[in-house]
């Protein structure tokens, strides 16, 4: 045997390669097994292929990867049935790292990032070095489906390998890992099979561990996204919904399809039908799962943009390298445009979707939020987006699009209205509605956080104008309705004097017609955060001193008549002024300025009315 044995050097360049792909291209060592299983799958969908011509290189009745730990010797053997190597194969595939060139190679690793070297695998082939990572000494014995010869391919990782003759009763291939002192971990099944679970549990071909002299299943093996809508049960489908978000609950909606053509990809895509028990709104990212050739890359190539990241499920392409790090991805022109068909088919299967009223308010309780933020970030789908949106009104039950709120609008009326705060239930009761009920005007009510910034972004539906009502001055007169009732009073000696008296707290004071039962109302400038805005940015200690809001008094209330009396003294008009103002941001869901003060302001016009 000695004398069979051939001894070749990597050489003293493609040495110290090896020592870069051992300590920087990888950050997890556990990815030595994925690589190792991706190319011994790769090995037998190669055996199976070329056997649809040659029916001798047929694949063994029950075809699998078997994976055997030795705790005793330190070793881990991974054994497959595929296709196998014949001497030349294993000279050409593992004795030249990087068939594309050692000079590309090297060059590749010196000016890439460090978080990008990942995505040299695929290109250069050298993933199967992983293993030194975890391995001391490889040895790799092969033998090529169609031949009798078997060889062994050896090597410790320091710049040479040994290649021999061997024997092999099957065609295939058995990699034999001696394992180094620390990652003896890899030698425990449970670890191993946890391994493939994460990274492998959809390659087609079984995957087998041994435990005590048991071979044991690792992997699911069935790649339901692969197989026709029709060869899938809803239990199947359920079952992996399952397995994929984590979750108990049945999907509210499940999409199932292939694409071909310039692209080719499978999609199986989950929308769930409850709320997970962690918050979307707090996880920004997308976690839909990358697969290519079935075996899992990563859950971090934003497949979807965040406005769809309660979507769960598996995406699976060959049009990608099977190693590529999350900097590539985003570079990927192929990847861009698996992204952009995903995520319109999830936008046309909620459209679709949203033609059943009662069956789409399950999906909007659950996820509408979410949903907002594509208005606001995502200009591209902001539209689409936008015909999606679902919003409690003032005038209507349940919920209403824009869309409805639009064949709605009453003659004379030019901008679609909405109120933003924190409670839908509440805004209902805002006096801001009152001028608007008189006239019979909608309003759209809109109590979730994000509602405070995508109506700007929007800014239009349908050729509407989208228009807060607590912001600038609202015109009804245009607006066909019941004309406002009672005498109006004469403001020009009012309004001065409580801009003056109030200066610290409003920019302006003015009459209004929104009102009909309220004496006053706080509005925002005509420019600036609306008063839901401007709230928000006051209680994260980011107030805006400049954009005082302004104090619109109903000129037909009894209240602002009395103040509006000549007759009255300016001392006394300075103290109810105080009150009315705090009476405004009461109602609009604030507290007054000073509690106490308030309370003796309330208590001593009650005595007085008393009196």
């Amino acid at each position: 045997m000695e004398e069979s044995l051939e001894r070749h050097e990597f050489g003293a360049e493609v040495g110290r390669l090896l020592d870069l792909v051992v300590h920087a291209l990888y950050s997890e060592r556990e990815i030595f097994l994925r690589e190792l299983v991706a190319n011994a799958a790769d090995a037998v969908d190669r055996r199976r292929f070329e056997a649809l011509t040659d029916p001798t290189l047929a694949l063994p009745a029950e075809p699998r990867l078997r994976i055997l730990p030795d705790k005793a010797a330190r070793s881990i053997t991974i054994s497959d049935c595929g296709i196998g190597m014949a001497k030349a194969d294993l000279t050409a595939h593992l004795g030249t790292i990087a068939r594309s060139g050692t000079l590309a190679f090297a060059k590749s690793l010196a000016d890439t990032p460090a978080a990008e070297k990942p995505s040299l695998i695929g290109q250069f082939g050298v993933g199967f070095y992983s293993a030194f990572m975890v391995a001391e000494r490889v040895e790799v014995t092969s033998r090529r489906a169609g031949s009798e010869e078997a060889w062994v391919w050896a090597s410790e990782g320091q710049g040479a390998y040994t290649l021999a003759p061997a024997s092999r009763a099957e065609p295939g291939t058995d990699i034999v890992l001696h394992i180094k002192a620390d990652a003896e971990e890899f030698l425990e099944p449970s670890r191993l099979q946890a391994i493939i679970r994460k990274w492998a549990d959809h390659i087609t071909i079984p995957i087998t561990v041994a435990r005590d002299g048991v071979e044991e299943p690792a992997n699911e093996g069935t790649a339901l996204w692969r197989k026709a809508k029709s060869e899938v049960t809803e239990e199947q489908y359920k079952a992996f919904y399952h397995h994929v978000a984590h979750a108990f609950d049945s999907p509210w909606a499940t999409l199932h399809w292939r694409a071909e053509g310039v692209m080719e990809f499978s999609a199986l895509l989950f929308i769930p039908g409850m709320k997970p028990f962690q918050a979307v709104e707090g996880e920004r990212d997308s976690r839909l799962r990358l697969h290519v050739r079935r075996m899992f890359i990563t859950e971090s190539a934003a497949l979807l943009p965040p406005f769809l990241r309660f979507v769960h499920g598996v995406v699976d392409t060959e049009d990608l390298p099977l190693n590529v790090s999350r900097e590539m991805l985003q570079a990927t022109p192929v990847l861009a445009r698996i992204r952009k068909a995903v995520t319109n088919r999830v936008l046309s299967e909620l459209k679709t979707q949203s033609k059943d009223a009662e069956r789409y308010a399950s999906f909007w309780e659950n996820f509408g939020p979410v949903l907002k933020e594509g208005v606001w970030e995502d200009a591209e789908h902001r539209q689409d987006v936008a015909a999606l949106l679902r919003f409690r009104s003032s005038s209507v039950e349940g919920w209403t699009s824009l869309a409805d709120y639009v064949a709605r609008m009453k003659p004379g009326q030019e901008a679609i209205y909405i109120l933003v705060g924190e409670d839908p239930a509440a805004l209902a009761k805002s006096p801001q509605l009152e001028g608007f009920r008189a006239k019979g005007v909608e309003v759209l009510l809109l109590g979730d956080s994000i509602d405070a910034f995508w109506p700007e972004r929007l800014a239009m539906f349908d050729a509407k104008p989208i228009r807060s009502i607590t912001q600038g001055i609202v015109d009804l007169s245009k607006i066909e309705g019941a004309a406002m009732e009672g005498e109006a009073a004469d403001l020009e000696r009012l309004l001065p004097l409580l801009k003056e008296m109030l200066k610290d707290h409003i920019s302006d004071a003015r009459a209004t017609e929104r009102l009909v039962e309220s004496a006053a109302v706080l509005a925002a400038p005509q420019y600036g955060p609306d008063l839901q805005m401007s709230r928000m940015m006051r209680r994260a200690g980011r107030d805006t001193p400049g954009l005082l809001p302004v104090l619109e008094v109903n000129p037909r209330h009894s209240l602002i008549r009395r103040l509006a009396d000549p007759a009255l003294p300016e001392a006394e008009l300075a103290e109810t002024a105080g009150v009315l103002l705090d009476l405004a941001l009461i109602q609009d869901g604030d507290g007054p300025r000073d509690p106490a003060a308030f309370a003796r302001r309330v208590a001593a016009a009650l005595a007085l009315g008393a009196g």
